[in-house]
């Protein structure tokens, strides 16, 4: 186990309070944190003090007598140091002492107080972890009064505020408290982390999110993973992990209506990630189920009742089709029909002559066109798809494109309100809301 090593400027009311009987911050550290060796940073008037009575050593080294163990003490004095409200002293003088006990420190875990001291010295320490990328744990301590703690040396005797001090009870508090400080790399890494998660990128988001501390991403690291996993369609035990983490922006919990709304979804993600190529060779896969259940819902066709699946491919049976209307309607509309896997442009022409509803007949004849005018293309030859080849090719953009689709669902069964589309923007602001 790597040891801890405690960097502590020493304050007004360290080693223990004459005002109020309790630890000061630097020994609470000490007690609860139990480093194996302790850096104290002196000024002139601290000095004195020590220098009176040994103090700080004192109540270190009881306190170790009292845990069964040794702490190594390492004083660090500034004997000319008496303007101790001089924010640009410390900057500098820390970062040279903190940068030289990490260099040595190995795989030591590093600890700093930062409730000893001036305001200047406080917050010297803070800017440096900040600015300063010094990979330390900043750790504050609570007044035991939970007030602003007076600083007393009148009449200071050491050893008999050590027998008095009531933290040394065994039932005493631990008022630690690790702050955390992000570093400024950490904090621009944390805006492209949610630039990212804006721009529907989660598997980047992820991957620079796994390059920060644990601590950085605790709050929000699995909900990106759920992001990754939901844009990939993976669905296993999503449920779950959406209720554990209260997410929104998942509307829709029924298996089939899911299944079809999450690829809609990832669909137009790709169309709004410029992902064009990818968005029409996607069209596909949805169109032929949409037609299927549109064929349903206002034709009460339910042609599940004429097909065979063979290696998980609807075909058309020769049997079950067998002198039905359906039969005929796609021997009519097609003078090869072969019996085959079943496609959109069967369901389409059963469409247009069983569907009363010209508005529908007009949504599914639309996309059907942007199927075949787009999609072989882009599946059969080497081209880049764009927004202008959608446009110029099909007499509509891509967001038209989408539109139609969302406009399908209306007409199947599976009750998709028009602000359920909205889903992975809300789902992005509430991990967004999270980092």
């Amino acid at each position: 186990m790597g040891k801890t090593i405690l960097f502590s400027a020493v304050g007004g009311t360290d080693p223990i309070s004459l005002n109020n009987l309790h630890d000061g911050s630097l020994l609470h550290i000490c007690r609860w944190y139990k480093p194996d060796e302790v850096y104290l940073y002196m000024s002139k008037e601290m000095l004195e003090f020590q220098n009176q009575d040994d103090r700080y050593r004192y109540c270190i080294n009881k306190l170790a007598e009292s845990q069964n163990r040794e702490i190594i003490i390492h004083e660090i004095e500034r004997p000319e140091l008496v303007n101790v409200q001089d924010f640009n002293y410390f900057y500098d003088d820390f970062k040279g002492c903190l940068s030289e006990i990490i260099r040595n420190a190995g795989d030591a875990e590093i600890l700093v107080n930062i409730s000893s001291g001036t305001p200047a010295i406080k917050s010297g320490l803070l800017v440096l972890i900040t600015l300063g990328e010094l990979y330390c744990k900043t750790v504050q301590v609570i007044t035991p009064t939970k007030s602003l703690n007076e600083h007393s040396h009148k009449e200071y005797d050491v050893e008999m505020l050590w027998e008095l001090n009531e933290d040394n009870l065994p039932d005493s508090e631990n008022r630690c408290k690790i702050v955390y400080c992000p570093s400024l790399s950490n904090i621009k890494q944390t805006e492209i982390i949610k630039q990212l998660v804006r721009e529907y990128d989660y598997k980047a988001a992820l991957s620079a999110a796994e390059l920060l501390p644990e601590e950085a991403t605790k709050s929000y690291l699995a909900l990106l993973k759920i992001a990754c996993a939901r844009l990939q369609l993976d669905n296993r035990d999503l449920n779950a992990q959406v209720n554990q983490y209260q997410m929104s922006g998942f509307p829709v919990k029924g298996d089939d209506a899911r299944k079809y709304f999450e690829y809609a979804l990832a669909l137009d993600i790709k169309r709004r990630r410029g992902e064009y190529g990818d968005f029409v060779r996607a069209l596909s896969p949805i169109l032929a189920d949409l037609f299927e259940m549109v064929l349903y819902k206002e034709c009460g066709i339910n042609i599940r009742k004429y097909v065979e699946v063979k290696n998980r491919v609807p075909r058309w049976s020769p049997s079950l089709l067998c002198g039905t209307e359906v039969e005929s309607i796609l021997i009519s509309s097609f003078s090869s029909f072969d019996y085959k896997a079943v496609s959109s442009i069967h369901i389409l022409k059963i469409i247009e002559n069983k569907c009363h509803n010209e508005k529908v007949i007009n949504i599914v004849e639309s996309l059907r066109q942007v199927e075949q005018e787009v999609r072989n293309i882009a599946a059969h030859e080497v081209v880049s798809v764009t927004e202008k080849m959608i446009k110029d090719t099909t007499g509509y953009s891509s967001q038209q494109v989408m539109n139609l689709v969302k406009e399908v669902f209306k007409y199947t069964n599976l009750n998709i309100r028009s602000e359920y589309w909205d889903a992975y923007d809300d789902m992005n602001d509430f991990i967004i809301s999270k980092i």
